[in-house]
């Protein structure tokens, strides 16, 4: 027993990394004046991990003070459920448990969701403001534009795990590192690889169609992000590259081969499927093996983001005067860090 290797691997657990997010949800939620959010869900269909991710929305919305109600309706009910939401003024954000439909139609449910309520970040104007780099809504920004939580939960993960440096300007902090992306879905995939270049990384998009290259040029000249085609390339050529991996396949049979890795690069498995092996821990220096909590977590923060950007365009058009009249001082400032 003395002599067995000891894995060199720290497993970070998504529970963790929520914690903190959550602290500041309820820092935020302590600013807006007695006002409680509130989140109300559309759930459509009878998929298992939809209900789960219902279950544990409800859940960590009552544990942090935020109102919670789930709409349970038919199909062909969910449009006529979204336009209610949007005009019930009691209702402050919409989130949909997809799939729905499972073709374009779900496409086009998230462009029913009012803007002012999308905290999924799935409208137009979000993934538009998201590939293009643009972080705010308005010219004085004072209102952060809203990035889709899966997304946005990696990244925090990646803060947390201070592979952001802090020390750069703000939106070059990945600068210096390469990134494999296993997943380009338009869900997930896609926008995670341009939010990780946008930020300065350099990022390898595998996908079964090949591979794609997402940077911000040479020396961060572009403002956003460029895609180049590697054509003939496979997750092979670049793995190896890149000291994070980040995999998203859905597909249980699908396994990532850990002799691809560098040895001591960081693991973050988004998918609710195991993408890695148990040898992960022999080569990663560290592993967080799912994120599901951070992804709730960010929910909940995008609910108090978009709260805070309707107090403060209320406020802009009672006033011309100081447009963060309703929230205190410090609280924009903390909360609304991307």
């Amino acid at each position: 027993m003395a002599n067995e290797a000891v894995s060199p691997c720290k497993v970070v657990l998504a529970g963790t990394v929520a914690k903190g997010l959550l602290a500041e949800v309820k820092a935020g939620l302590e600013g807006l004046n007695g006002r409680q959010p509130h989140l109300q869900g559309i759930l459509a269909n009878n998929d298992a991990a939809a209900k789960v991710y219902a279950d544990w929305t409800q859940k960590t919305c009552e544990e942090n003070g935020v109102k919670y109600t789930l709409a349970s309706v038919e199909k062909d009910q969910v449009e006529e459920a979204i336009i209610n939401a949007n005009q019930d003024n009691s209702v402050d954000g919409i989130i949909i448990y997809y799939p729905i439909h499972n073709n374009r139609q779900d496409q086009y449910l998230q462009e029913c969701v009012s803007l002012s309520k999308d905290v999924e970040g799935l409208t137009h104007k979000y993934i538009f403001n998201m590939y293009q780099n643009i972080r705010f809504l308005d010219e004085q920004q004072l209102r952060k534009s809203i990035l889709p939580c899966t997304p946005l939960a990696v990244i925090k993960i990646l803060e947390y795990l201070h592979i952001y440096n802090t020390i750069l300007p703000y939106g070059n902090r990945l600068f210096g590192h390469t990134i494999c992306v296993v997943n380009r879905s338009e869900v997930v995939g896609r926008p995670l690889a341009a939010l990780l270049a946008n930020d300065g990384a350099t990022v390898y998009s595998v996908d079964v169609t090949g591979v794609q290259k997402f940077t911000r040029g040479e020396g961060l000249r572009k403002r956003k992000h460029e895609v180049e085609e590697m054509p003939g390339k496979g997750l092979k050529d670049v793995a190896g590259l890149c000291d994070v991996v980040i995999t998203g396949v859905p597909g249980e049979k699908y396994k990532f081969d850990v002799s691809l890795l560098r040895e001591g690069a960081v693991c973050i498995n988004f998918s609710s499927e195991k993408n890695f092996p148990p040898e992960v821990k022999q080569r990663a220096s560290i592993y967080v093996p799912a994120i599901g909590k951070v992804t709730i977590a960010v929910l909940l923060r995008n609910l108090l983001r978009i709260t805070q950007n309707r107090m403060l365009q209320e406020d802009g058009n009672s006033t011309s005067g100081d447009k963060q009249k309703s929230i205190p001082n410090g609280v924009v400032d903390k909360i609304l860090d991307p």
